[in-house]
């Protein structure tokens, strides 16, 4: 068992007895499932919206080769930079090169996951650069020195009596601040960083092949203005976000706002084709889009499972999980957790470390049902299970268990040579200590189905 595993063990057992944790998740989500049931009752077709989001990253990752070349052509033509990285290593090399190229100190950053995944915000800080979180939920887990703990809500694990102590301790803010006053505070605190900064970093939800432009969507304007102070641009997105046309957006958009949040569309929607033009009075003077690889490729070699690079990080299957409501997200000890970080992380980190995620579920299916796009995400998590021991990165132990399981449910024969004495032996000696030290072990009848079946056929004939 790998050290990611053992640590995930002990991290989900703790998490899942947190009484505290389980009242503030409930709280958050049932919010959120109440908001998204009324943000989804005003689609007309869903299940037909789905299969065409289906078709259309199914189209994207079967010509990658085609679409990404086509974006790169459309946005240099409009003064834009791009710049291929094939890991978190050169990515977060060539925006430190364009940090100091600009003489630059401090950094302005909107929410994104990639940038969480490439941990820009510590490789900035150990080379000297400030960067700061924008978003209100990304700015209170840095300031708590935390990862996200959700895809789309960061802060989702915090009461508003947490954040109040928090803020509290950090700014003198009164100990019983509202939200409302709480908000007020950070945008008090962040106005003037917009201003200041010298280089603005956001991700992008989609690429537009035909356009050369970056789709951003948010609800609080910090992308926005993170973007339009600071003279430099960069924008960090994995390989995958492209899609074919900005006519695709009518589609995509409200399947993101209504799967995200519930709403009909975030508030604010922005698209970016390039750096200020000669006619334009705001905007950077650069602008450059840094394309992530990280893995992805990896992941888009496997055929049965580059489905779950078709993922909009809606965030939709996290708040459906039983398993994520109970664990919550920081147990993942990953960039992208719940049943699509379960997926695409042994991929793009590596099976023999993050096999354990594939089996982080219930396979209820509940995942696969509300994906906005149709991602067979419980189908998924068996085949990495399946490959799993393809790859021979399970231990010995389990596959000498495995076998014999297999061996004796395959024959009547064998499975009722054991008695059910010798069966209960069995599960007391050897799974009291993994299954039974937090449910009551399940007791096995004296006789099975298939000789009770048998005595009873043979006492009928005698009658």
């Amino acid at each position: 068992m790998s050290e990611h595993a053992e640590e995930f063990l002990i991290a989900s057992e703790n998490k899942a007895f947190d009484h505290e944790h389980r009242r503030i998740i409930n709280y958050n989500i049932g919010k959120y499932d109440a908001a998204v049931n009324k943000g989804l009752s005003k689609l007309v077709n869903l299940d037909n919206a789905k299969k065409k989001g289906h078709v259309i990253k199914w189209r994207v990752m079967e010509n990658l080769d085609k679409y990404l070349p086509e974006f790169e052509s459309n946005f240099q033509r409009r003064g834009g930079k791009v710049i291929w990285a094939n890991d978190a290593e050169e990515a977060n090399r060539e925006i430190l090169n364009i940090i100091q190229k600009a003489g630059a100190k401090t950094v302005v950053k909107s929410k994104s996951m990639v940038t969480e995944e490439i941990q820009l915000n510590e490789f900035l800080e150990a080379n000297h650069i400030e960067s700061l979180e924008t978003d209100l939920g990304e700015y209170i887990v840095q300031l708590l020195g935390q990862r996200p703990y959700h895809i789309v809500t960061p802060a989702m694990h915090l009461s508003k009596e947490d954040i109040a102590k928090l803020f509290n301790e950090k700014f003198g803010t009164p100990i019983d601040a509202t939200p409302e006053q709480l908000t007020a505070k950070a945008r008090e605190l962040l106005r003037d960083k917009y201003v200041q900064a010298d280089v603005g970093i956001t991700g992008a939800n989609f690429l537009l092949a035909d356009t050369g432009s970056i789709a951003v969507t948010e609800n609080e304007g910090n992308a926005r203005l993170s973007i339009s102070f600071p003279k430099i641009h960069i924008a960090v997105v994995g390989i995958e976000k492209i899609i074919p046309s900005i006519a695709d957006l009518d589609l995509f958009w409200p399947m993101l706002s209504t799967h995200g949040t519930g709403q009909n569309l975030t508030v604010y929607n922005t698209i970016l084709s390039g750096p200020r033009q000669a006619n334009e009075s705001d905007g950077p003077d650069e602008m450059y889009v840094v394309l992530l690889d990280n893995g992805r490729t990896n992941l888009l070699a496997q055929k049965d499972q580059r489905q779950g690079l078709y993922c909009i990080r809606c965030g939709a299957c996290l708040n459906a999980c039983p398993v994520y409501k109970n664990i919550g997200g920081h147990t993942y000890e990953t960039t992208y957790s719940g049943p699509i970080g379960s997926i695409i992380t042994p991929h793009l980190q590596g099976m023999e470390e993050f096999k354990h995620l594939s089996y982080a579920s219930s396979l209820c299916g509940k995942c696969t049902e509300v994906c906005p796009v149709k991602i067979d995400i419980h189908k998924m998590l068996l085949l990495n299970r399946r490959d799993a021991v393809k790859q021979q990165v399970v231990t010995k132990k389990e596959e000498w268990a495995w076998a014999i399981w297999k061996k004796g449910m395959l024959s009547r024969k064998m499975m009722d040579f054991f008695s059910g004495k010798t069966k209960n032996f069995f599960l007391r000696t050897f799974f009291k200590k993994t299954w039974g030290h937090l449910r009551e072990m399940p007791v096995v009848a004296d006789k099975s189905f298939s000789k009770e079946w048998a005595e009873r056929a043979e006492t009928d004939k005698s009658v």
